[in-house]
């Protein structure tokens, strides 16, 4: 359970006065049950005295001092007259051997008096155990002894008894004031305490009235504190903070538009209120609002969108449900024609639609956000990316032709300047040798611009819709004749409803070839090739192709579309760098995840038709 600081500070101030009147309370009663003690040992000394001064002249020399004590009417008068002292429960006389000379009871004259517990010694004990005996359940019997003397020898004693229990009584009427006066003690605490804290504590509820009313979008707050302590000094801050709050609100005039001035967000924003009144349009948005009145602030989604308009829909299911919605892809008119559609009207633009649910302090619905991403920047921002990988690939691919042409080059000056000695001493034959070497260098350098050339030359794209599974579909024979040289089991998963997509066939039919066919040799001891297609997000298609080979170590991964870069003993190192061109002038994209030991699966993404 939750305490406020008032419950707290009272609770608090009231335990430690609580606390002090307890031990304080403990040290009186202590001192309190010490004096009664004392009292009722003096009480019984006291009578003891009268007793043995009575019995002195009770008992002659020479006569039987039993028979004298008990025939002593002075005597009898003084013992009887001891159940009148207070806390005194009987006076006796005992002979040596326990047995009742004379007791304020006579019937207990003659009988042995049973032992009971030395007052003088509970005396000498500590407090604790003082309260202990008078509190006892049922009470206990102390005794004041006093021996009696005939001459040096011992003939019997007096006992005064005293009873815990007339104590304990005693004690507690004398803690009856006590304790009335300790209630009243804790009482005027908790007041005094409970008047403190509202003393001290009336600043901070001020302040805190004062935020929830600037948290509830009030302005213009203003607190009254006393100006002669800190919290003064904290309500002038309170002060200041609210009127800077103030200063800087928007006019009722000035539009939530934000229409002037360069606004760097890309994405549309607007804010609903919970009645679904428009609160705040950036200008991305409001290039997609409807044309309307110029100010479009307080109109009603409603009034904003029509009933089928995914904006309205996605704020009104928020508002319903009290949760967020999206992200959702949706298609939305256009007021702009920089593109059009083939009946020349503005084309739709794609937007990714999500809203967020506002809540107030009680969990209530406040307001609902509206945020519409515009996906055509992020087609832009693909397509520069696109295109600074293809510069990449060009940068990769010079580097890699300068290389292959490189050594050739090399090998055929050497072999050349050789062929010149030969020549120049008439051997015939070692000459020819240079010769055949000479020539097998220029046909490398043949073979190595002829695939820079088909690497490079200008492909006469013809984009139309293609099926993914009519390309697979042509590929398999060959693939088939490949997989059973190397026992591959070849697997299609393609869905016949699959979404057409934008390409070349022959060229996109040439690229899924190349990686068919490298799956398959990459299983020289056999395996599973796996090719499947599905329809994924920003419509787009993707295409696998999974095998379970050898798999491609890490540190070659990233080199693997280089043109003429491979780690096959007899490889040209052509095929997945035309695959990667290929996939390039398509618009797709093309991942490759490898594991050595497990196999490869290469991930190619095409746009939809």
């Amino acid at each position: 359970m939750r305490l406020s600081i008032k419950t707290k500070q009272v609770a608090g101030v009231t335990s430690i006065v609580g606390l002090a009147v307890v031990v304080l309370s403990g040290f009186y009663l202590a001192s309190l049950a010490r004096i009664r003690l004392e009292e009722s040992k003096s009480r019984g000394e006291l009578l003891a005295n009268a007793i043995y001064q009575r019995a002195r002249e009770a008992v002659k020399a020479g006569s039987d001092p039993s028979v004298a004590l008990r025939e002593d009417g002075g005597l009898r008068s003084i013992l009887e007259s001891s159940a009148y002292s207070s806390n005194v429960t009987y006076a006796a006389i005992v002979d040596v051997g326990s047995i009742v000379i004379v007791h304020s009871d006579r019937a207990r004259i003659g009988q042995p008096l049973p032992p009971y517990g030395d007052l003088d010694a509970l005396l000498e004990r500590g407090p604790v155990s003082q309260l202990r005996a008078i509190y006892t359940d049922g009470g206990r019997t102390l005794e004041i002894r006093k021996p009696l003397l005939m001459g040096t020898a011992e003939f019997g004693s007096i006992h005064i008894g005293v009873s815990t229990l007339l104590v304990q009584r005693d004690l507690n009427q004398s803690l009856g004031p006590a304790v009335l006066t300790a209630l009243a003690i804790l009482i005027g605490a908790s007041l005094i305490s409970i008047l403190l804290a509202q003393l001290l504590l009336r600043p901070i509820h001020v302040i805190r009235s004062g935020l929830t009313r600037l948290g509830q979008g009030e302005f213009g707050v203003v607190v009254d504190l006393p100006q002669r302590d800190e919290f003064g000094e904290l309500g002038d801050f309170f002060n200041t903070v609210s009127a800077r709050l103030s200063a800087d609100r928007p006019s009722p005039t000035q539009p939530l538009l934000l229409g002037t001035g360069e606004d760097p967000l890309e994405d549309a924003v607007a804010i609903f209120n919970s009645d679904g009144k428009l609160l705040f349009a950036n200008p991305a948005m409001r290039a997609t609002l409807p044309p309307g009145p110029p100010n479009p602030l307080a109109l009603s989604v409603h009034a904003l969108f029509p009933p089928s308009h995914p904006y309205r829909k996605a704020v009104e299911e928020s508002m319903t449900s009290h949760q967020s919605r999206g992200p959702l892809s949706a298609y939305l008119p256009s007021l702009t024609t920089d593109r059009v559609d083939e009946n020349g009207l503005p084309a739709p633009r794609e937007r990714l639609i999500l809203t967020h649910v506002i809540e107030n302090l009680d969990h209530r619905l406040a307001a609902v956000m509206l945020v519409a991403r515009n996906l055509d920047y992020m087609t832009q921002v693909r397509s520069s990316f696109s295109y600074s990988q293809k510069l990449a690939a060009l940068s990769r691919l010079s580097a890699g032709v300068a290389h292959e042409v490189k050594n050739p080059l090399n090998a055929t000056v050497i072999h050349l300047e050789l062929l010149k000695q030969q020549l120049s001493s008439s051997d015939l034959p070692l000459a020819m040798e240079h010769l055949s070497i000479i020539t097998a260098q220029i046909r490398r350098l043949d073979e190595v611009v002829q695939g820079f050339l088909r690497f490079i030359r200008p492909e006469d794209l013809r984009l139309q819709p293609v099926s993914i599974q009519s390309l697979v579909d042509a590929i398999m024979p060959v693939v088939a004749a490949e997989a059973a040289k190397h026992g591959v089991d070849v697997a299609v998963d393609v869905p016949n409803d699959l979404p057409v997509v934008n390409v070349d066939a022959g060229v996109l039919q040439q690229a899924l070839l190349n990686l068919a066919l490298n799956g398959c040799q990459a299983m020289t001891q056999g395996g599973r090739l796996r090719i499947s297609a599905a329809a994924v997000r920003g419509r787009r298609v993707e295409v696998l192709c999974e095998d379970n080979g050898v798999g491609i170590a890490p540190e070659h991964l990233n080199k693997i579309f280089d043109l003429y870069y491979t780690t096959k003993e007899h490889g040209s190192g052509i095929g997945l760098s035309i695959v990667y061109r290929a996939i390039q002038l398509l618009d797709g994209e093309i991942e490759v995840q490898s594991t050595p030991g497990r196999g490869t699966i290469f991930r190619v993404l095409l746009p939809q038709a």
